[in-house]
């Protein structure tokens, strides 16, 4: 790897890490920073796993007949028409996301702002530049159309060669979902441009309303849109690094796929045999599974929101949270009384004030592409809910978690450290 691609530790991982160190030297600290999903195994998928252990042998680079079978299923049921040949896994959708960008290739890849913190550092690992595009207000993770054509169409003008877009679908750090009508209207400047479509959708399964789901933008060009999803989201299972592409039909997609799996039969050769077999069961969906997404679906919402009304309480700007464990709070109304009191100048101050003096972990906007001005910051409510697989499923069957007392203590000391934030402050809107 050339030493001139920079190359630094993830941001969520960074914080998580900051925070573990103080939690062992006797710090209170509350995990407000990553997008781990603390809840635990659903019993029936940690059978399939053993049952499969003795699965020793490498299998298809593309993923074995089972899980693409059950994944074209999954996107089936979704509206998106599947066939098993049009599916890739890879070890988690990270690497296959990176591995993605290598297959589109081009000098430029199109990210939102704001935007997960690893798409703009995987552009860049794989010798591209991230092109950064706004995304509408309330609809984070898709960038504006009108803006999107311009900034491509600039980029080209001098000589650049964005072919890529990344969207993530529901959106990754602020909970909300872009409109079916801006989703159409990105495919249609992707369709002109000759953009492919990357389309992150690892949290479609955690939107709270089901009358109000999030569209795939391969609904309105299913000729060039990637999907990718995996189980890490809606069933928590982060450590077993497992993810899934949808590749598109026709001539683009065929090219694209033998690039995509010349990559992984390079990388990572195959995944491993007994997570496949974990994830047909998972993407097969059976009764249980359902259920274990719909309760995490339920406790991600009850704690969210009621963070969500602790942050809006101090002043704070935050556009309704619609899917997820995370929200995305500005606190740009607040910048006069944050600096007088506190010395806040931008998110990164703010996170930082929020780390030292409270013990509480939160990300800055600026990981997720920000302005350093920017008064953003990232939550993640994912970690709340107990420290043990005993409370962790109390929380899950709880009619009403929120009164559990360890989430209550959580809950508590979010309220308590805002309140103390802004004492001082006496022009909070």
């Amino acid at each position: 790897m050339s030493s001139s691609v920079p190359v630094t530790m993830s941001a969520t991982l960074a914080a998580d890490q900051e925070l573990e160190h103080r939690r062992q030297a006797g710090e209170r600290v509350l995990f407000l920073a990553s997008g781990e999903i603390g809840l635990p195994v659903l019993p029936a998928l940690r059978e399939r796993l053993t049952e499969a252990a003795d699965r020793n042998a490498y299998g298809p680079v593309t993923g074995s007949a089972e899980l693409r079978a059950a994944a074209a299923g999954y996107w089936t049921r979704r509206g998106l028409e599947t066939g098993p040949a049009d599916v890739v896994c890879g070890p988690g959708s990270k690497p296959l996301l990176f591995a993605l960008l290598l297959a589109v290739g081009g000098t430029d890849v199109v990210v939102p702002v704001p935007s997960w913190v690893s798409y703009g550092a995987q552009a860049r690992l794989a010798g591209a530049r991230p092109l950064p595009v706004p995304v509408r207000p309330g609809e984070g993770g898709v960038p504006d159309p009108d803006a999107l054509r311009e900034a491509v169409l600039s980029a080209r003008a001098a000589g650049r060669d964005p072919r890529c877009v990344v969207v993530t679908v529901p959106d990754n750090p602020t909970g909300t979902i872009a409109s079916p009508e801006t989703v159409r209207r990105l495919a249609t400047v992707a369709r002109e441009l000759d953009l492919v479509v990357v389309s992150d959708e690892i949290y479609c399964d955690l939107v709270f309303d089901p009358e109000r789901p999030a569209v795939s933008p391969a609904v309105f060009a299913p000729e060039r849109t990637v999907v990718t999803t995996g189980l890490t989201k809606n069933l928590a299972l982060g450590g077993w690094r497992i993810g899934i592409a949808r590749l598109p039909s026709g001539p683009l997609g065929d090219g694209l796929r033998g690039r995509l799996v010349g990559v992984a039969s390079q990388v990572w050769s195959s995944t491993a045999a007994p997570m496949q077999a974990a994830a047909a069961y998972a993407l097969g969906e059976p009764p249980e599974v359902v259920a274990h997404v719909a309760a995490a679906r339920r406790l991600h919402e009850r704690v969210v929101r009621k963070v969500a009304a602790s942050f809006t309480a101090t002043g704070a700007r935050l556009a309704p949270v619609r899917a997820t464990c995370y929200l995305y709070p500005d606190f740009e109304p607040l910048r006069e009384a944050l600096g007088r009191v506190h010395g806040v100048a931008g998110g990164d101050d703010l996170a930082a004030l929020l780390t030292d003096r409270y013990g509480v972990g939160v990300l800055s906007g600026t990981a997720f592409g920000e302005a350093d001005r920017s008064l953003r910051i990232r939550v993640a409510t994912s970690r709340l809910y107990g420290d043990t697989d005993a409370e962790r499923w109390a929380a899950l069957s709880a009619p009403d978690p929120l009164s559990l007392p360890w989430i209550r203590a959580s809950l508590d000391r979010v309220s308590e450290v805002l309140t103390d934030l802004t004492a001082a402050f006496d022009d909070r809107p």
